[in-house]
C-alpha cells in the first residue's frame, strides 16, 4: 500500500462506516489467527491494519483504513460470516469479541487512553524515520499493547502452533494487530456502533455490507 492508493468514496451512511471499521476489528482477529497457526500473513490486508495504528490523526475516515475497501476485505469477507452470509471461524469470532471487549475497557480508562496516545505518537516518528513495517516499528507497537492493554484483567489468549509463537517477532507482530484492533474498535464506537446492534440491527448491516461490496 502506497500514499497514491486513490481515495475510493464508500457508501457515506453511519452504517457503512460502522460496518468498515467493525471490518478493521474482524481483520485483525483474522490476521491474529493466521500469523498464530502459519506465521505469514497477507501483505496488504497487514499494512493498512499497521498504517491504521500508527496514522493517529488521518485527514478522513476513509484515509484511516488506505482510501478504498478492499484494504479492509479481509475484514469485510470475515464481518459476513459474523452476519450469517458466509461460514464464520469461530476462533477468529472469539478473538474480534474479545478486542471489542478490550476497546470497551480502555475506553473506560483515562489514564491509559492518554498513556497509548503517547506511545502512538513516538511511534509515529520512528516510522517516519524507519518506515510502516520496519521491525523496530512493529516491536514498539507490540510493546505498547503489552504494555497497556495486556495489563487489564481479561486478557486475550492467542491460540496457534507453538513453535511459531515463540519465533522471532512473532510476538511482537501478533500483539501489533490485537493493538489494530483495538484501533480500528475504537473507530467502531465514535461512528456509533454498539454490540447490541450486532443482533437488532443485523439486517442493516448486511445490507451495508452488500453495498460496499
Amino acid at each position: 500500500m502506497n500514499d497514491t492508493t486513490p481515495i475510493h468514496r464508500a457508501p457515506d451512511s453511519p452504517t457503512a462506516r460502522q460496518v468498515l471499521a467493525l471490518a478493521g476489528v474482524f481483520q485483525a482477529a483474522s490476521l491474529v489467527d493466521e500469523l498464530a497457526r502459519t506465521g505469514q500473513t497477507d501483505t496488504r490486508a497487514w499494512e493498512t491494519l499497521i498504517r491504521a495504528t500508527i496514522d493517529t490523526s488521518p485527514p478522513s475516515f476513509e484515509a484511516i483504513y488506505g482510501g478504498h475497501p478492499n484494504n479492509l476485505r479481509r475484514g469485510l469477507d470475515t464481518l459476513g460470516g459474523l452476519l450469517g452470509r458466509k461460514d464464520a471461524n469461530t476462533t477468529v469470532m472469539r478473538y474480534g469479541f474479545a478486542l471489542l471487549m478490550l476497546t470497551n475497557q480502555l475506553r473506560k480508562n483515562d489514564t491509559m487512553l492518554d498513556d497509548l496516545g503517547q506511545r502512538l505518537s513516538r511511534i509515529q516518528g520512528q516510522a517516519d524515520y524507519f518506515g510502516d513495517n520496519h521491525e523496530n516499528v512493529v516491536a514498539s507497537l507490540g510493546e505498547a499493547y503489552q504494555q497497556t492493554l495486556s495489563t487489564f484483567k481479561q486478557r486475550i489468549v492467542v491460540q496457534g502452533d507453538p513453535s511459531l509463537l515463540q519465533s522471532p517477532m512473532m510476538p511482537e507482530r501478533i500483539r501489533a494487530c490485537l493493538l489494530a484492533g483495538v484501533r480500528f474498535g475504537l473507530l467502531w464506537h465514535q461512528q456509533g456502533g454498539r454490540r447490541w446492534r450486532l443482533i437488532l440491527q443485523r439486517g442493516a448491516m448486511q445490507r451495508a455490507l452488500d453495498t460496499i461490496g
